[in-house]
């Protein structure tokens, strides 16, 4: 789901925070060492985000925010802050060239710049804290 997240709108906080749940209190940000990534550099995206992207002449840049049941990928265009919200059963992340990773949600792709070893500890906590959020599986036929 891509939204403007620009302004203080309670609906659509209430909706994200359904889908990802509430941000993590500070204890445990502290546990968690930090819940933010640092500044991604977006090399690739979808049309629809493209097209947002192509609308100024900065340098295109990203940040992702863990939340218990998701994640949120932020980015600017045009004085206007737009969020990517993708809960975890639907996030897909590839690992492409080196140093180069690819966040897949629906329709929506985001290809990122991930060059340094602060970029790539991220991404290793986002999948480690991804697979801890799997729901156990259902039994098996041969355990009945």
């Amino acid at each position: 789901m891509l939204v403007n997240v620009s302004y203080n709108n309670p609906e659509l906080t209430r909706k994200i925070d359904d889908l990802l749940g509430k941000p993590f209190t500070l204890k445990e940000r502290w546990a968690l060492k930090g819940i933010g990534s640092p500044k991604l550099f977006i090399t690739g995206s979808s049309i629809e985000i493209q097209n947002l992207l192509l609308l100024d002449n900065n340098r295109n840049s990203c940040n992702i925010e863990l939340r218990p049941k998701g994640i949120i990928l932020r980015f600017r265009s045009l004085l206007e802050t737009y969020g990517l919200i993708i809960p975890y059963y639907k996030l897909t992340l590839y690992k492409g060239d080196l140093g180069v990773y690819t966040v897949h949600v629906d329709n929506h792709f985001v290809r990122v710049q991930a060059d340094t070893k602060a970029i790539q500890k991220f991404f290793v906590k986002l999948l480690g804290y991804k697979a801890d959020q799997i729901p156990e599986a259902p039994p098996s036929m041969e355990d009945l």
